[in-house]
């Protein structure tokens, strides 16, 4: 029997959405676009068995349509896991804003944004993301109130960036703790890839710790404020080439792949990016033969949706910082379950919050 592949080129023309690499059964996807503001927005929502789908706005100028939507996919199908494996009662969504943050993004474009999520009547529930901030949602709020991460003064939890950066913390010393066998990094060298909010606020918790801290960025003027302020060394060469204990890739996703995976000399990777793993079957399993030890990304960055989750079921800023430390737990819990098991460390995470999806979609059927 003869079967008939499709060019990668030839797959695009003719499924664009079901069609995508990372198309992972979405259960909806949301195409955004009024020509007066100049919006183009990609909404996903992954799966709601959970909860309401809940995933920040992200603002980037990309390449492509076809790189929004992919972005958008896996960012959304990222959000399922990490509210999963959190424990939290949500699913997974995520929203891309196609143009320049910088120079394209408005008021009016903001709450246009908002009415489309308004549209969806809770299945999504926006937050901030790359390119967006309190002030953002706060003119989303306007218009609906399936926002989160609004301003404290408005009844929010205000900025999540520096929760997630704490979790990331957490789950850096968990695997440091694996690795290592002690998880205090005073002395170790780490490499802060990506120095936004989260990345600055993780570069703070480093330092205060003792940590011999290397931070790189397509922004010179942001690694000098931010070399000055803490004492950090600005890294000029490769990233990837570094001779560090620790890489934290805090930027945009996939940058471990095939041109970079053999080439990391780090012991451990612990970051706040997204989908770091180009490939995660693959390069899950690279990283597991050569002894690597990787803190799945929608573990340990996830203290961002635990702050916002906050707004939804009204718990104070207490049990946030206690939902968020427990990712050290959970992190050291996975890491000893996939050497037992044999799997890579990102399967053992998946598996685990897969179950959480499953059990719950078992319930809802009786």
């Amino acid at each position: 029997m003869q079967v008939d592949v499709l060019a990668a080129d030839d797959l695009k023309k003719t499924a664009p959405v079901f069609g995508q690499l990372s198309f992972d059964n979405h259960e909806q996807v949301v195409f955004c676009n009024d020509k007066d503001t100049g919006l183009k927005a990609i909404i996903g929502i992954h799966n709601t068995v959970l909860g309401p789908a809940l995933g920040g706005t992200r603002m980037w100028n990309y390449n492509s349509e076809w790189d929004a939507l992919n972005d958008a996919l896996r960012l959304s199908r990222g959000m399922t896991f990490k509210s999963a494996i959190t424990g939290l009662n949500l699913g997974g969504g995520k929203a891309v804003i196609i143009g320049d943050a910088k120079t394209q993004k408005t008021p009016e474009l903001m709450r246009k944004f908002g009415e489309f999520v308004h549209s969806l009547s809770g299945k999504y529930i926006t937050a901030e993301d790359v390119g967006m901030d309190t002030e953002d949602m706060d003119i989303v709020r306007e218009v609906t109130p399936y926002v989160t991460g609004i301003s404290e003064s408005k009844g929010g939890a205000g900025n999540p960036s520096p929760i997630t950066a704490y979790g990331v913390f957490m789950g850096m010393k968990a695997a440091a703790k694996y690795k290592f066998g002690s998880d205090d990094l005073d002395g170790k060298k780490v490499l802060v890839q990506g120095i936004g909010h989260v990345g600055e606020a993780l570069v703070e918790h480093l330092t205060n710790e003792g940590a011999i801290v290397f931070i790189s960025d397509i922004n010179p003027s942001r690694l000098e404020e931010v070399s000055a302020k803490y004492g950090v060394t600005i890294y000029t060469e490769d990233p990837y080439d570094a001779e560090v204990d620790i890489y934290a890739p805090c930027a945009l996703g996939a940058t471990i792949n095939n041109e970079t995976i053999h080439r990391i000399k780090a012991k451990v990777i612990a970051g706040a990016a997204n989908n770091q793993l180009q490939n995660e079957n693959t390069h899950g399993l690279l990283l597991q033969e050569r002894g690597i030890v990787y803190a799945p990304d929608f573990l340990i960055n996830a203290g961002g949706i635990i702050n916002v989750y906050a707004e939804l079921e009204g718990y104070g800023k207490q049990e946030i910082i206690r939902k968020t430390e427990n990712i050290y737990n959970t992190t050291l819990e996975i890491l000893k379950t996939a050497e037992a098991q044999a799997i890579t460390t990102h399967h053992a995470a998946l598996k685990i919050a897969q179950q959480r999806i499953d059990d719950r979609k078992r319930e809802n059927l009786n």
